[in-house]
């Protein structure tokens, strides 16, 4: 096969002029297109001069061709909305109805007719061109310009702000006699102006139709409801309020009552904050509260007292004579407060409030609790011609120590444990030493008691922190069982007058002390026991006797108006006066654990003689007269 490159020669002298005249007709026809373009671009411009383009649409209003000129009038007569549309505001049930223009909306239709002018005529050419052609492809449609007058709307809304505005009012609780008067609270509330406006604004920009609820802000008032301390007042004054004391079982000790009148005059109401939260708060009144509580406190408190036992000689154990004292104090502001808090509870019968104290030793308190164990030391005074006045004082006297107990180290004072001498205590009027004068006076022979105390601490070894004799030696001091007189024991007696003159002792072991007291009417004795542990301890004593004696004065002879004439009656004894020492040293596991001396001065004592008035041979001259008697001597 031949190959080889085929020419067409009268082809080849062809194409140029084929191309050349195609390029030609392609180059007129696109100028011929610009020609007519150009020329009806032309004829476009010179139709629309001072005319808007077509396709503008403001609100949907074409505004296609029309004149400059008459835009601004026609987007007033065709935009009606600020004067047609309606706008209602609602509250609570409550309308209030506006038209736009009313709220202050109006047309700029200046703005708005320039704006719609403006389309297709501002921007670079072939910008101007897009724009020109798409409104006419598409169609244009702008927002009217509108302006809102919010000075307007201000003025509605302050139109209707004084219609429902409404401050906040705090609720109140007031006592009126016996009732209760209550006005409820009220919450504040007020137009939003600001956000309701914008509210207005976004609506009537729309330009529809709405309706709108108008934004309020509430303000609460710090309380609002008190209707709960209402209903508390009522109950409070529904019936009278009794105070007690928690399981008294003294006639004497309460209940106190208050009227229902006299809570009213007492009821307060504080505003106080809880937890945070402010409320009105019922309350007693503090102060008179405290006033009538303060006068009770001194009666209704009381101190602790152990309990009282005697030593059990054959059991070796305590036998419970007085049960213990729980001591107690009214704790004023206590009971203040708890009577305040129960009474919003519903109470209206409220014990006081009282501190207890337990005392050390209660009544299942045993010997080996207290370390007592035997007897240690035990004496006996007699009062032999005793007074059945001064009998009593003694068994008064001395019951108050029976049974009871003193703990280790302690000092014991008679007095302060002694209680009130007085009639109302059972005392009786008996002759007692007075200043220079045997008198009669209420608790005659309590320094019998003393006395024998004193002895019972000499001879168990204790020791003695205080102690005054008499002023002048008493015989029953010195009586010894058969009747009779013993010299040694003068010096040996002590004498109370409280508050100012004590007798004293120590309890200078590691063990409780507990004391017996028992009086033998039928003897005329008094016998004191102490009962303990012993720690080996014992006495050894001696007396000087009585030394430096002075014999009695002369004889007192003094009128008496309560005697009748020719009466006589002898009130104080003749004795002699006297210096007694006695030393004492005790012993404790063959050294000596202390020793002491007790100086007794007595005074001479003259013989005192009262007589009724008009007696005969009264005073009796000297040389008839008897030391230590009444009676003249005989011829």
């Amino acid at each position: 096969m031949r190959t080889g490159t085929v020419t067409y020669p009268h082809l080849q002298k062809q194409t140029p002029s084929l191309l050349a005249r195609a390029l030609a007709a392609f180059v007129g026809g696109i100028l011929l297109f610009m020609i007519l373009s150009g020329f009806l671009m032309f004829i476009f411009q010179i139709f629309y001069l001072g005319r808007v383009y077509p396709g503008v649409h403001v609100a949907e209003i074409d505004l296609s061709g029309v004149r400059r000129s008459e835009l601004e009038s026609l987007l007033i007569e065709r935009i009606t909305y600020p004067n047609t549309g309606l706008i209602v505001l609602e509250d609570n049930g409550r309308i209030w109805a506006y038209t736009p223009a009313e709220l202050g909306l109006s047309l700029d239709a200046k703005e708005t007719a320039e704006a719609a002018y403006q389309v297709g005529r501002v921007g670079w050419p072939w910008e101007l061109l897009g724009e020109r052609f798409s409104s006419w492809r598409h169609g244009i449609d702008l927002p009217p310009q509108m302006i809102l007058d919010e000075r307007m709307t201000q003025i509605q809304l302050n139109e209707i702000a004084a219609q429902i505005n409404r401050s906040p009012r705090e609720a109140s609780l007031r006592i009126n006699g016996l009732n209760v008067d209550i006005e409820p609270g009220q919450v504040g509330r007020m137009i939003d102006v600001e956000t309701t406006i914008t509210d207005i604004r976004q609506q009537l920009l729309k330009m529809q139709d709405g309706s709108l609820a108008l934004n309020m802000t509430q303000f609460h008032p710090i309380i609002l409801d008190v209707s709960g301390q209402a209903a508390q007042a009522e109950n409070i004054l529904s019936q009278p309020l009794t105070l007690t004391v928690p399981g008294s079982s003294q006639d004497n000790v309460g209940p106190w009552t208050f009227d229902q009148e006299t809570l009213a005059s007492m009821l307060t109401i504080e505003r106080l904050t809880i937890d945070g939260v402010e409320q009105y708060q019922l309350r007693l009144n503090g102060n008179k509260l405290y006033n009538f509580l303060y006068p009770l406190s001194p009666g209704l408190s009381r101190q602790p007292e152990n309990a009282r036992f005697i030593f059990n000689d054959e059991t070796h154990q305590l036998d419970l004579i007085r049960p213990a004292v729980i001591g107690q104090e009214l704790m004023i502001d206590a009971s203040i407060e708890y009577i305040n808090q129960e009474l919003l509870t519903g109470a209206h019968e409220i014990r006081l409030v009282f501190d207890y104290t337990n005392p050390p030793v209660t009544d299942d308190t045993t010997a080996e609790d207290l370390g007592i164990t035997e007897l240690v030391s035990a004496q006996t005074t007699f009062f032999y011609g005793s007074s059945s006045s001064r009998i009593q004082n003694i068994k008064t006297s001395s019951s108050q120590f029976h049974g009871l107990l003193i703990p280790p180290g302690a000092t014991f004072s008679m007095v302060e444990n002694l209680g009130d001498i007085d009639l109302d205590s059972g005392y009786a009027e008996a002759l007692i030493i007075y200043g220079d004068r045997t008198v009669k006076g209420v608790g005659g022979g309590v320094c019998q008691v003393s006395t024998t105390l004193f002895r019972t601490v000499f001879f168990g070894g204790f020791p003695v922190v205080e102690r005054y004799s008499h002023a002048y030696r008493v015989y029953y001091y010195e009586l010894i069982q058969s009747g009779a007189t013993n010299e040694k024991l003068a010096g040996l007696d002590a004498t109370v007058y409280a508050p100012l003159i004590d007798f004293k002792f120590t309890n200078d072991t590691p063990h409780w002390l507990l004391m017996e007291t028992y009086v033998n009417e039928a003897h005329r004795s008094l016998t004191w026991k102490f009962y303990s542990t012993s720690d080996g301890r014992h006495v050894e004593w001696n007396t000087t006797g009585l030394m430096n004696v002075v014999d009695p004065p002369k004889p007192v002879f003094e009128v008496n108006d309560d005697l009748e004439k020719g009466e006589i009656k002898k009130v104080d004894w003749a004795v002699e006066g006297a210096d007694v020492t006695i030393t004492r040293i005790v012993w404790r596991d063959g050294q000596i654990l202390f020793e002491d001396e007790f100086k007794t001065h007595y005074k001479p004592w003259a013989t005192v003689c009262q007589y009724g008035p008009g007696t005969k041979d009264y005073p009796p001259p000297e040389n008839k007269q008897q030391i230590d008697s009444c009676r003249p001597k005989k011829k």
